[in-house]
Formats: structure tokens, sequence, C-alpha cells
């Protein structure tokens, strides 16, 4: 064992030996104060978060904002104000063989949870899920990425500054961190990333029989229909689509516009982008790509395609880790841009002229963790969430789901597993215990021998129950 692997173990086994404490000490009181100093903790470090994303992501400052800092406060102010109510048992009414007893559901901590945030937006999925697991009443150990390794290194600072270490700790590392991470037997795991790297996660996670969130992604579509607003439409998915150059597991991934509507969609898609980035890349309302190797695999999907027969719509060009926004028509299966989530600022489009098909071709993927629908008819809209299936559906809107705390955020099987935010980040970081009480139960007068008067009275209950 390594001296790095000893600490996580020496870190994990305090926290793991407090458990039983915090059950009975962290209540309300000390919940809230937790939170207070989480958000205090981001208050007070806003310009270092704003910097940090500058140097890892090239980030625009009202991104930086909007995306990780406000959102952040946002999620930490919901626990706050509705964790009374969240902690409350809550009574639940007897069935009929239950007649006689008392029942209600207590929401108890998991205990010490991992959470492995990820590189798109580095404060906000750390910190947010953070929120929901202290105001669970948990403890955590937190892993940032190492691709945004100024994002990390502040976290682990700021964490260290505001938490003891046997309640919240940040440990630093690559893939073989996270690995020793996902060998101890934490009580639930959050994770946050690819389908590739969430099926790793719930492998590791099977051998200790721990719980799991998983927040992935996947192709989300967006559908545009005849009877669209096309400005409507160009606004939202521009800002959908380019917020973070697309480096957002609910950026639309690909879109489906109808074909009477196509050239008109296109054209305002161009005034739109030209409006919010110019020449492109070289916006500075343009967050830039993570990595020169994520920025080589986006020119090698542009590449595949036209190699096999795409066009290009509208290239805002690319000069190393700087995308400009691009979208693209002529897209065929065989490409790697139909196989592959984007992650990036590339828009393929797709003409239509029955909804079928499109309805078909989103359902013979895994299901996505977003869908999109721009159009006015009402009955279309309904038929297209009717028969598909998503984590989440946005009418004429893209992305602002996910700051809608009274909704659950969360995927459907390759697309995620479990869900966050709110009170459903809550009790993601909770075990719901069922107590019954008895009262007058009568069941005793069933219990054994079974004299012929207690199978007159099975039957009895058979009769009136069955």
């Amino acid at each position: 064992m390594t001296s790095a692997q000893s600490a996580t173990a020496t870190i994990f086994a305090r926290m793991k030996a407090g458990n039983d404490a915090r059950r009975t000490s962290f209540g309300l009181a000390e919940r809230r104060a937790a939170l207070d100093r989480l958000a205090d903790m981001v208050r007070r470090n806003e310009t270092a978060i704003i910097a940090a994303l500058r140097a890892d992501l090239g980030r625009p400052e009202a991104e930086a904002v909007l995306m990780d800092y406000l959102n952040t406060l946002q999620e930490i102010r919901h626990a706050r104000s509705h964790l009374h109510r969240w902690m409350k048992p809550r009574r639940v009414w007897p069935t009929l063989a239950t007649l006689g007893a008392s029942g209600r559901i207590e929401v108890q901590p998991r205990g010490t949870c991992l959470i492995i945030a990820p590189w798109n937006l580095p404060f906000h999925l750390a910190l947010g899920p953070l929120a929901s697991c202290l105001a669970a009443g948990n403890a955590a150990i937190v892993k940032p990425s190492e691709l945004t390794p100024a994002s990390s290194a502040l976290i682990a600072r700021m964490i260290a500054e505001t938490f003891p270490p046997d309640l919240v700790a940040v440990v630093e590392g690559d893939k073989v961190v996270a690995e020793e991470l996902l060998a101890l037997p934490f009580d639930h795991i959050f994770f946050t990333g690819s389908p590739a790297v969430g099926r790793i996660v719930m492998a590791a996670a099977a051998r200790t029989l721990a719980s799991v969130t998983l927040e992935l992604g996947g192709k989300s579509p967006v559908i545009v229909g005849p009877d669209a607003d096309l400005k409507q439409a160009a606004d939202w998915i521009t800002f959908g689509k380019f917020l973070n150059a697309g480096q957002n597991c609910i950026s639309p991934d690909h879109l489906y516009v109808h074909v009477s509507v196509k050239e008109g969609l296109v054209a305002a898609l161009r005034n739109r982008i030209a409006r919010a980035y110019g020449n492109g890349e070289a916006s500075p309302h343009l967050t830039r790509i993570v990595s020169p190797g994520h920025a080589a695999r986006l020119a090698a999907l542009i590449a595949d395609g036209l190699d096999k027969g795409a066009r290009v719509l509208l290239s805002g060009g690319q000069d190393g880790q700087a995308v400009g926004p691009q979208l693209m028509e002529g897209i065929t299966p065989d490409m790697r841009l139909a196989q592959e989530e984007i992650f990036g600022p590339i828009l393929p489009i797709h003409s239509f002229d029955s909804i079928d098909s499109v309805i078909d071709a989103i359902n013979a993927r895994e299901k996505p963790l977003a869908l999109y629908v721009f159009d006015r008819d009402a009955a279309r809209i309904a038929e297209i969430t009717r028969r598909t299936t998503s984590g989440a559906v946005g009418v004429n809107l893209t992305l602002v789901h996910y700051s809608q705390l009274n909704l659950p955020f969360g995927g459907v099987n390759g697309s995620g597993i479990g869900a966050a935010h709110g009170h459903a980040g809550f009790l993601a970081f909770s075990h719901e215990r069922a107590v019954l009480r008895n009262r007058f139960l009568l069941l005793p007068i069933l219990f054994p021998p079974y004299t012929p008067r207690v199978l007159r009275l099975i039957g009895l209950v058979k009769r009136f129950l069955g």
C-alpha cells in the first residue's frame, strides 16, 4: 500500500467509524450549519472559482457564474430551506392486512459516501451532490476530475479550510486513485460522467453492495416540428448546444427538423450563432474544449463525417482547444457523429417528414438523458412524450429543467440510475426505513396451532381480502 493509499484509507476509516454517532448527533441544526458553511465557502471564493474555470476551460465569467457558482448556491439554499420537512418521519395509511398497526417512514443517512465529479462543471457537480449528501446527514469523500487541475486544487483547499476531515475530505488524483477509492466499502457512490465509466463504477459498487446514483449522458435529441416558432427554437437550441461549448450531459446532441421548416430553421440558427459567437472559435463568449485530446476527438468526428459524405452548413473553425459552432447535415448511421455522444459544439441536423420515423430512431438508441421538442401542436408534443422514454423532456426550451430543483434530475438505464437535485438528491443519499408499530393487531388469532377454528377464520380472511 502506497502512502497515498494509506492516507485515503485512514480518512475513510475515520468517516466510517463515525457513522453510528452521526445518526444521533448530526441532526437538523448540525446539517443546516454544515450547509451554511458550504454556502459561505462558495461565496467567499467566487473570484477564485471564476479564475479556476478560466484556467481549466477558458470559461467566460458569465457562464462560470451561471453554471457553477449560482447553481451550487441554489442547490444549497433549496436543501437548507426544505430540510426540516424532508427529515420528518412520514405517516402511512394502514392496509387491510395491517389494521391495528401504525406505520411510518423514517429517513436515515446512508453513512459514508463517495462523490466522483466530472470536469465539465467541476464545482457544481462536486459541491451540488455534497449539499445533498450533508443534508441527508452523511460524511463524504469528494474526488474531483484530474482534467481540471485548477478547479480540483481549489475544491481541495476550500473543503480542507471548511470541514473537519472526518466529515468531508477531498482526494485528488487520476484513474488509479479513483480505482483505489472504488475498492473501499462506501455506503453510497454518486458518480457523474460517461456511460462507459458508469459501468465500471457500478461493477465496483457491486463488489461491496454499495448503492449508486449514476448521472450519465447519451445522445439527447431535439425535435423541431412543422408548427414550431423558429426564432424561439433557434434561440434555445443555440443556447443549449453551445453553452460550455456543448460539454454538458444534457446538451442537445443532434437535431430532427421537419422538411417544411428546415431552411428557415437553419437560417435562424446561423443568425443566432453569429450574434452569440461571431466568427466562432475566437469568441470570448465560448468556452474552450477541456483538453487537446478531447479537441482532437471532435476534429476526428468531423473528418469522419466529411469522408463519408456529410456536409458542413456552418463551420466556426478550430484552433487547438478553441472549437467554434459547427452545423452539419447528411449524417448517416455509419458515421461516428451518429454513433457517439458528441459532447462538443457540433450539431448534426436531420430532416424528417414523418414523426414516426423520428420516434423510431430515438427508440432504437439508449434512452436519452433529455429530449427536447419545439412545436406549438399540443397533440404532436403529447404523442412524442407518450411514445418515447427519457430522463426528462423539455418543451420549447433546453437545459433549464436542470435548474428546477423541485423536479428530479436523472436518466434511464444507459443515461443514468437514480436521481439528484432537491428532494430527489436528499433521498439519493438517504435510506427510507419502514417502521410498523403494533397497536391492536388481530393477527395473533391466526397464529398456530391451526385448529379448525383458526382454519375457519383464515377462510373468512381469504374471502374478505382475496
